[in-house]
């Protein structure tokens, strides 16, 4: 008869639970809608090279070896090691574990919790207790027994639980690609900068070995009276001048060097790489078009993730307006003898359903959805500001590229004719027609002309990593 009751009792809660259910449609909160973004139907600044098709990229992809369009073996070989030796992407990834494993813990409430345990324990009672059976009696008291409980997810609230920690893992995720991308970047802008300043060092030293022998004239011409002993200083100025500038290059390579080693995760002191004077090719990135890089900019993935999880949030937050089931069932042993606990007059049990609803919290949940959309309104505001940061990062490297690459033509023009009129100044010292300040002003000229044509150079390189790193990633040619 109790069974009976108890079976009774447990149908009318659940018929009432899911009556609620019924009137609320059992998915309370909003459903998810990305947030709206203004794109334009072009780049301000982009020219796209002909021979370029835009690939349909996505977040999701594998970007591939996208720094193999910089030609250089050596590179390659580093950025082949990054992923394994760098340690923010070893924290990014340690994350996304963190952000997996999270999913498996809101899961586990769409099942029943069991748990089992013995205690023995010893109860003294007062005498002093008026009608009492036990007073003044201590009473040894040994159980065992295992307790069932589960919570039907009725209105949702453990589903919302796990798309937030989906949406977390999948913004984890992107934010590891994002690490990547970084790094795998600021390794190639360390590497073209390192190259860049070894060309300039190669350029030094061949002015080095000019200067000498230009000093080696004004020697000769000195010892044969014709040139003065200011001349000859003028020379010898010019000459550890350059050799000055050629020694101070070495401290902008090491820290390229050991920024690099630091990077792979490895101590600088235990990394080197040899000077080349071979200069990179300049590569030609395709642009394609501004709706695409929502689609492969995976910082951008990961500021949209956030804003699902939130909205998830929401949701979670308006499922607690309504009342939870909780059915649970207990059995077990109890005795007050050790020795009589494991027989049949021993056992106990109890089952029953409970529907528990609040009714007044002091505007506690309210409070809490309140905030909820606030946090979902400001990852909504996050993902439209990453959006935006992502289509100046593109304009800018773009502007970037197209002004330096008309400033190397003119800057290149200023090479070629400050050294014509080195070779004429020289030219004029050997035959007697000028002094030799002539040919240290044109030659310091040409100098600086040419360093500056470098310095662009290498402005150029760094606005190509940006732009890659801006676009998510390299297209591929046709």
């Amino acid at each position: 008869m109790r069974t009976r009751n108890c079976s009774m009792k447990l149908g009318y809660l659940l018929a009432a639970g899911l009556g609620v259910a019924a009137m609320s449609g059992c998915t309370p909160g909003p459903a998810y809608v990305r947030p709206s973004v203004t794109t334009p139907a072009q780049y301000k600044e982009g020219k796209p090279p002909q021979g370029w098709l835009a690939a349909q990229p996505d977040d999701a992809v594998e970007r591939g070896e996208w720094w193999k369009v910089f030609g250089d073996p050596k590179l390659d070989e580093l950025e082949a090691r990054l992923d394994v030796g760098n340690q923010n992407i070893q924290k990014s990834l340690a994350n996304l574990q963190q952000a997996r494993a999270m999913i498996g813990v809101a899961r586990a409430s769409y099942f029943p919790q069991v748990t089992a345990g013995a205690d023995a324990n010893g109860n003294h009672t007062s005498k002093n207790v008026l009608g009492h059976s036990l007073a003044g009696r201590t009473v040894q008291d040994y159980a065992v027994g295992v307790t069932a409980s589960w919570e039907p997810d009725l209105f949702d609230r453990i589903g919302h639980e796990v798309d937030a920690a989906k949406a977390r893992e999948q913004a984890s995720e992107a934010d590891l690609a994002s690490m990547r991308l970084s790094m795998h970047a600021e390794l190639a802008l360390d590497y073209v900068d390192l190259r860049q300043i070894d060309v300039e060092a190669a350029l030094l030293k061949q002015l080095v070995d000019n200067y000498a022998q230009a000093k080696q004239l004004v020697q000769t011409q000195f010892d044969g009276g014709i040139a003065s002993e200011s001349e000859l200083e003028q020379a010898e100025t010019q000459l550890q001048v350059a050799k000055a500038q050629l020694i101070d290059l070495g401290e902008a390579r090491a820290l390229r060097e050991h920024a690099i080693a630091v990077l792979m995760g490895m101590p600088p002191a235990n990394f080197s790489l040899s000077p080349v004077d071979k200069a990179l090719p300049l590569p030609t990135i395709p642009v394609g078009v501004p709706s695409t890089l929502l689609q492969r900019r995976p910082d951008i993935a990961a500021a949209e993730r956030r804003v699902a999880a939130a909205n998830a949030d929401v949701g979670e937050a308006t499922s607690a307006f309504f009342p939870d089931l909780m059915l649970s069932a207990t059995g077990g042993l109890e005795a007050s003898h050790l020795a009589q606990l494991a027989t049949l007059p021993s056992r106990f049990w109890a089952i029953g359903p409970a529907l528990i609803g609040t009714l007044f919290d002091g505007g506690r949940r309210h409070a809490q959805l309140s905030a909820a959309e606030a946090k979902r309104d400001a990852a909504a505001a996050d993902y439209r500001q990453t959006v935006l940061s992502a289509f100046q990062n593109v304009e800018d490297n773009l502007a970037s590229l197209h002004v330096l690459a008309d400033e190397s033509v003119a800057q290149q023009r200023a090479v070629d004719a400050s050294s014509r009129a080195a070779g004429l100044a020289m030219t004029r010292y050997q035959d007697g027609a000028t002094d030799y300040l002539e040919v240290v002003t044109t030659q310091s000229v040409n100098l600086a002309q040419t360093r500056a044509l470098v310095e662009l150079s290498r402005r150029r390189f760094a606005a190509d990593v940006g732009l890659i790193k801006a676009l998510g990633g390299v297209w591929q040619a046709q």
